[in-house]
């Protein structure tokens, strides 16, 4: 059960492409229950700085935001702000999106049919040192945490395959099914220097193509 001190402020800035779902919630927790909403916007290459200016306890982002997040923004925000929580609002109930959610980040999780209170609490709750997630992809977890299919294997493989920081940044990223120029935006390099990157991964994994990249790197394909 979770325990809020009800008294507490709770600072909160939204962040969901969406206006009218951006609109809905800021009118409906702004106020409530400790929930202070002190900025509201969609994404942008900038939407940073928007963020660390307002200095909130709490990141509020909606699903569409996971894939901008999740190799820059989050981390981004977590070296201005160590003490920020993020939680992602109106996600699907699916393990995939839940284990890079996790991965990039997110602490606290409200599925789409979730009601008002829901979110509130979850809020409260994370604002509190609290993790939050639905307990059926709690079980999931522990059992990625496993000695086989842990999300460390899966790490502890690349490094294994003896690829570095950035090409299993960029293997994150062909995992989402980006193309080269793709990832060059989200990574602020040339399309050139990713292209360079795919053929060292390519070389290093054994591996003729970059969907094959992926299925190696996940422990689908044998070495």
């Amino acid at each position: 059960m979770v325990t809020t001190d009800m008294q507490k402020l709770y600072e909160v800035f939204l962040l969901a492409q969406n206006r009218l779902l951006r609109e809905s919630l800021l009118r409906l927790i702004n106020g409530r229950n400790g929930v202070r909403v002190v900025g509201a916007c969609d994404y942008s290459l900038t939407v940073h700085r928007e963020v660390i200016a307002a200095r909130p306890q709490i990141l509020l982002l909606d699903a569409h935001g996971l894939s901008f997040s999740y190799t820059s923004l989050i981390p981004t925000l977590h070296l201005a702000t160590p003490n920020l929580r993020v939680v992602m609002v109106g996600m699907e109930s699916t393990k995939s999106t839940f284990l890079r959610a996790v991965r990039a980040g997110v602490i606290g999780y409200i599925l789409k049919d979730a009601c008002l209170s829901e979110v509130v609490a979850t809020i409260r709750a994370v604002g509190a040192g609290q993790a939050v997630c639905p307990p059926s992809l709690a079980m999931f977890l522990l059992r990625q945490l496993g000695p086989y299919d842990s999300a460390e294997t899966m790490d502890s493989s690349r490094s294994d395959l003896g690829l570095s920081r950035r090409e299993q940044q960029i293997v994150e990223l062909l995992c989402e099914r980006l193309t080269n120029k793709e990832i060059a935006v989200r990574l602020n390099l040339s399309e050139q220097t990713i292209k360079n990157h795919v053929h060292h991964i390519l070389r290093k994994t054994g591996v003729s193509n970059r969907f094959r990249i992926v299925a190696r790197c996940q422990n689908l394909l044998p070495p």
